[in-house]
């Protein structure tokens, strides 16, 4: 099993014999191989997939897409054993089954500019004895003469999420082939419409 590319539709849930779970569903493939990297020629192993067809594409990207005659909008590389796979191969949810664990990759919901008490989770300052003015404070951030600085890394306020995150060993719920239309129990990063990657969990031995 190599992967898809997918859109995250939203979450509801789902009745089982275990009661009611919470479940995101994604609109998973169908995906084109669009090139096989091997170790003879590449140095790695890898498939990229293509998810969507684009209304327009430039010169250098119809030249990439030649071969499968197709114009697809995104393409994503995901370093698996390629087994069978080919140039124009077709890949959907049926590569999945109730059950299967997998590793959903996606980018997570950009906050802007936060302070520490919501980036890091920060305690915050005193609310009385006359503190007035340090209730969501990062408090000290460095000491004076030693060493005289501000560590690199220290957690401070900044820019929160828009960042590329993994939530593994996902459990599948539902694949329907008819909808392309993939259920996992639990949260994914992103908004709804956000474009995912989902590959065989890591934990799982895919």
């Amino acid at each position: 099993m190599v992967g898809l590319i997918g859109r995250k539709i939203g979450m509801t849930q789902v009745i089982t014999e275990g009661g009611v779970v919470s479940v995101t569903a994604i609109e998973a493939g169908p995906c084109v191989v669009t090139q096989v990297k091997t170790g003879e020629t590449d140095g790695y192993q890898a498939v990229q997939l293509g998810f969507e067809e684009a209304r327009r594409l430039n010169k250098p990207e119809a030249g990439h897409l030649k071969k499968v005659r197709a114009q697809l909008r995104h393409l994503r590389e995901i370093r698996r054993d390629l087994g069978d796979l080919q140039v124009g191969s077709r890949v959907d949810v049926s590569i999945f089954k109730p059950g299967d664990r997998v590793d959903v990759v996606g980018v997570s919901k950009g906050r802007g500019f936060a302070g520490v008490v919501k980036r890091h989770h920060f305690a915050g300052g005193p609310k009385t004895h006359g503190q007035s003015d340090r209730h969501r404070g990062p408090g000290s951030v460095g000491s004076t003469t030693y060493a005289g600085r501000v560590f690199k890394g220290l957690r401070m306020a900044g820019h929160m999420g828009d960042q590329r995150v993994t939530v593994k060993n996902l459990e599948v719920v539902t694949a329907d082939l008819e909808r392309n239309l993939l259920l996992v129990r639990g949260g994914v990063p992103g908004a709804n419409r956000a474009l995912l990657m989902i590959v065989p969990s890591k934990r799982s031995g895919g």
